[in-house]
């Protein structure tokens, strides 16, 4: 077995968050994360026992942010090698070995052959055929449906989601009803929805969905706003980037 060593790279950054609790490398020049990580891990609510997966977790940033909460073992997969290697130093410079395992699957292809309590994903959001590509293949492959697109994630969380179980998701508001349609084919049902905008007088750009096999109705959870008329982070947005708990 070859020896991870989660010390920083002259290629890296390391960057702390929830006020120095979690601690992350990044590459410097590969895909980075943006705060639509840290939106979807506030939104997910987890319990005691849970067993959650998640699908593309890049450096794996949103399960360290879910190792504050209560869950007994986050499976995450992630298709790309060096992001793999990243995530994997990253739960052991958190000390998460045990509660968190990275694996380096398409999950296209991986049969887990066992349900879950909760899946979650932040998934690539450019459709297949639109958009520019980078010449970062590590870039293209988190931003783009390249190797994921909405029916491909939609139909394995229908397969290996337990009959009681949740999934939570982040999507662009612009692809909402299409998230929608999609999330009616494969037979769940929106229980929880949430919409992210810019600034009060600005459109939504995302939208945070936590789906089920059944649910009576869709909650719907008042807008976050991320910036106030200042250009300063919302007191909400200043607690869900600090961390904030129960």
């Amino acid at each position: 077995m070859i020896e991870l060593d989660p010390g920083i790279r002259p290629d890296e950054s390391l960057d702390t968050f929830y006020r120095g609790r979690i601690l992350v490398l990044q590459r410097k020049n590969g895909f980075r994360f943006s705060l639509d990580a840290p939106l979807l891990a506030d939104f997910i609510t987890t319990s005691e026992g849970d067993e959650l997966l998640e699908v593309g977790t890049g450096c794996g940033i949103i399960s360290l942010l879910l190792s504050l909460k209560p869950f007994k073992h986050i499976l995450a997969l992630e298709v790309q090698p060096v992001l793999v290697e990243l995530a994997r130093r990253n739960v052991l410079l958190n000390n998460l070995e045990g509660r968190v395992t990275v694996l380096q699957k398409d999950f296209r292809q991986y049969r887990p052959y066992r349900k879950f309590d909760l899946i979650f994903s932040n998934p690539p959001y450019i459709r297949r055929n639109s958009g520019f590509l980078s010449p970062s293949e590590e870039k293209n492959i988190a931003k783009h449906e390249l190797l994921c697109s909405l029916e491909e994630l939609l139909s394995f969380t229908r397969n290996w989601l337990k009959e009681t179980g949740r999934a939570c998701f982040i999507f662009p508001d612009s692809r909402r009803a299409e998230f929608e349609r999609e999330l009616e084919r494969q037979g769940l049902k929106l229980r929880a929805s949430r919409s992210v905008y810019p600034r009060k007088d600005e459109p939504a750009n995302f939208f945070l969905a936590e789906c089920a096999f059944s649910a009576e109705s869709c909650r719907t959870i008042p807008p976050l706003i991320l910036y106030g008329p200042d250009g300063k982070y919302t007191p909400e947005a200043e607690e869900i980037f600090a961390g904030r708990q129960g």
